[in-house]
């Protein structure tokens, strides 16, 4: 019942009182951004949700989209703006994914949303993140969020897929707002994002 109703339901309703709520802090975000970040205010991703099925993802713009004079992007510490960095390590780069759970698109807990570039490169046992709605916050995030392995980051995400109950995504959040108060796990160490998940297809999963 939770995991088929309910927590839909729950995540909508939820998200729509949160965004009333959270309006001026979001209005803010948008014109420190606006000021200090060169007028880039709003990352849109494809990514795979439940199923594989594709969605925009929806971000506070962290990085600039400045490139090299070949045409390829600067390295992500180059492009990490002073105010883009203070909002990333807040955790309110995060703020829009609540549009994404009142479309349906996401949930509060489950696994975060990776790249679209590496569904071919998931194991069947990885997979089997997609078997539910993503996250704005998981398992995952909870236990080392970036600074865990992929292999550890995808056990996490699977666990949580076999394991999903209402106490457990209750027990998520209040691990997360106590993550996000602490600034805890944003980086892994020496990167200011996670490094590139390439593979691991001949896993015994």
């Amino acid at each position: 019942m939770y995991r088929k109703f309910l927590k839909g339901l729950i995540d909508r309703a939820v998200a729509f009182i949160a965004l009333i709520i959270l309006l001026p802090l979001f209005v803010l975000c948008i014109f420190l951004l606006i000021l200090f970040n060169r007028n880039e205010v709003f990352f849109v991703q494809p990514r795979p949700g439940k199923d594989e099925r594709i969605f925009n993802l929806i971000k506070f713009k962290t990085m600039t989209d400045e490139r090299d004079a070949v045409g390829n992007l600067l390295p992500d510490k180059d492009r990490l703006t002073w105010i883009g960095g203070f909002i990333r390590r807040s955790s309110l780069d995060e703020l829009p994914q609540l549009i994404n759970i009142l479309k349906g698109d996401m949930s509060f807990i489950g696994p975060r949303p990776l790249l679209v570039d590496y569904l071919p490169l998931y194991n069947r046992f990885q997979r089997r993140r997609h078997d539910v709605k993503p996250g704005l916050s998981g398992w995952a995030q909870v236990n080392g969020r970036n600074t865990i392995s992929w292999e550890k980051k995808f056990e996490y995400d699977v666990w949580y897929v076999n394991h999903q109950s209402f106490l457990l995504d209750v027990r998520i959040l209040l691990l997360t707002v106590r993550k996000v108060l602490k600034a805890e796990g944003i980086n892994a160490e020496g990167t200011v994002t996670m490094e590139r998940f390439t593979g691991d297809v001949d896993s015994k999963y």
